[in-house]
């Protein structure tokens, strides 16, 4: 590859630039289950305790411009986690988009080419914190700000902080916690969310308590049971506590749903078993990502609005968005008006063409998103007959070479990837217009990260069992 090109600039700077960069170093040995547990508590908690603390010289805006991606980004407002894991999803997007695209050319079959890669997303987490920083502070806190100095203050707080959050991730990432630390967070605040509106009992802008169990409560006792399905202004209710049931059982189901094919080991005589292709191969990453796209997008339409046509009167701006003036967060018209959800049934009857845009939305972006994560994330056929034949299995029937094997793999993974990816993108879209308690992305995530968190118990517990499966488990 010539030196010349895009990938090869990128190759110089991360070799000029990567003996200066902090790395949480992965530890000697692998560490016991146990262990790691403790070190993803620490994290979370750490996460959590940012999330309470607030910036010290920031005064609450009157429009919180983050609302739509709070779930997302596991972000808590006018707090040290601000922004959440947004810079951290927006270099990964940006990074891939870039690789999918071809404009970036790496070989991920080669560990130094992997590791180059690694790095250079790395870079360019810093870059997107500081500018990320720079722009939503400016934007969001610099205008009520009495004394100017103190923005900078709130820029080096947000820069500090996202910093640290990116630290927490790779320790989790590297070996000293379980899984990722961008889905523990994630799974954590949604949780934590759906627990807030089933019991808060703080008092509702409608007269009532928030939750929805003591809202019940409250009704009965004072014997008006008119608002219980449905309540005024999206507030939790008796049909969004159905309506996220429902989508809880639907994605369980789901999740269960795989093809199996035989497998038998070549070194452990007499051993069997299956190797599933589920139904969700891509898991949540493709949601992760059309999510963050679709925030990222938002936010510029908000920042480009409040600049340049804050009274909707630029015909050219007003084809990119339209926000109401009286609540800078609502997008009234433009391209971001519909590929942003009408939160609630209410809503989306008054336009139930921009419910429907949205959905069909959610599945395109979706599906294209897991065809990419297929490839890049090591999940395509031929990666995964190469996983099985380095386990030691092979399929009976079929010759211990990759080509036969990536062969039969094929005519599952590219269709389960592109039902898998379609059934996500209907569930979380319609799970939106309905006002899912949690958001419908928000509750498809929480469940898949779950699943996933528990598939990975299990497969640690199988490997103290028979530690050369961990190749066929996807360890190196």
């Amino acid at each position: 590859m010539s030196e010349s090109t895009t990938t090869g600039i990128i190759k110089r700077v991360v070799e000029k630039a990567e003996p200066y960069l902090v790395q949480v170093p992965k530890p000697k040995k692998k560490l016991s289950l146990s262990t790691r547990l403790i070190w993803s508590g620490i994290a979370l908690l750490v996460y959590q305790v940012m999330g309470q603390t607030p910036l010290f010289g920031a005064t609450a805006p009157q429009f919180d411009f983050l609302q739509f991606a709070r779930v997302i980004f596991a972000s808590q407002q006018g707090t040290l986690i601000e922004l959440g894991i947004g810079p951290i999803v927006t270099a990964g997007l940006l990074m891939q988009l870039l690789k999918g695209s071809e404009i970036l050319k790496f070989d991920f079959t080669k560990p130094d080419e992997r590791g180059v890669f690694q790095t250079a997303t790395k870079l360019v987490t810093y870059i997107v914190i500081i500018v990320e920083s720079i722009v939503y502070a400016t934007a969001v806190y610099g205008p009520g700000l009495a004394n100017p100095s103190v923005l900078y203050v709130i820029i080096g707080q947000l820069i500090s902080a996202s910093i640290i959050i990116m630290f927490l991730d790779e320790l989790v990432q590297k070996g000293w916690g379980l899984g990722s630390g961008i889905s523990l967070f994630i799974a954590a605040g949604v949780t934590q969310q759906i627990l807030w509106n089933f019991f808060s009992p703080l008092p509702a802008g409608d007269g009532g308590m928030i939750g929805v169990f003591p809202f019940i409560g409250q009704s009965l006792m004072q014997g008006d049971i008119s608002n219980i399905l449905f309540r005024q202004n999206n507030l939790p209710s008796l049909f969004g506590f159905f309506i996220t049931a429902g989508v809880l059982l639907i994605l369980v189901y789901t999740q269960g749903i795989k093809v199996e094919i035989p497998i038998v080991s070549t070194k452990y005589r007499g051993f069997s078993a299956t190797y599933p292709i589920k139904l969700m191969y891509v898991s949540n990453i493709p949601v992760i990502l059309a999510s963050a796209l679709t925030a990222n997008a938002v936010f510029i339409g908000q920042m480009l609005w409040a600049n340049f046509n804050p009274r909707n009167s630029n015909e050219i701006f007003n084809i990119l968005a339209q926000f109401n003036p009286a609540s800078p967060s609502t997008p009234i018209g433009g391209i971001i008006y519909y590929v942003t959800p009408p939160r609630g049934i209410d809503l989306a009857l008054i336009d139930p063409v921009r419910a429907v845009v949205y959905v069909l939305f959610m599945i395109g972006i979706v599906i294209i998103f897991g065809r990419l994560w297929v490839e890049l994330g090591g999940l395509s056929p031929k990666a995964a007959a190469k996983n099985l034949l380095d386990a030691d299995v092979q399929i009976p029937g079929f010759r211990k070479s990759n080509q036969p094997v990536e062969a039969l793999l094929a005519k599952y993974i590219p269709s389960v990837t592109i039902i898998g990816s379609a059934i996500l993108g209907a569930l979380a879209g319609t799970a939106d217009v309905l006002g899912v308690i949690g958001g419908g992305t928000g509750i498809l995530l929480m469940v898949d990260i779950l699943i996933n968190y528990y598939q990975q118990l299990v497969r640690e517990q199988v490997e103290v069992v028979m530690p050369r499966l961990g190749a066929l488990l996807g360890r190196k």
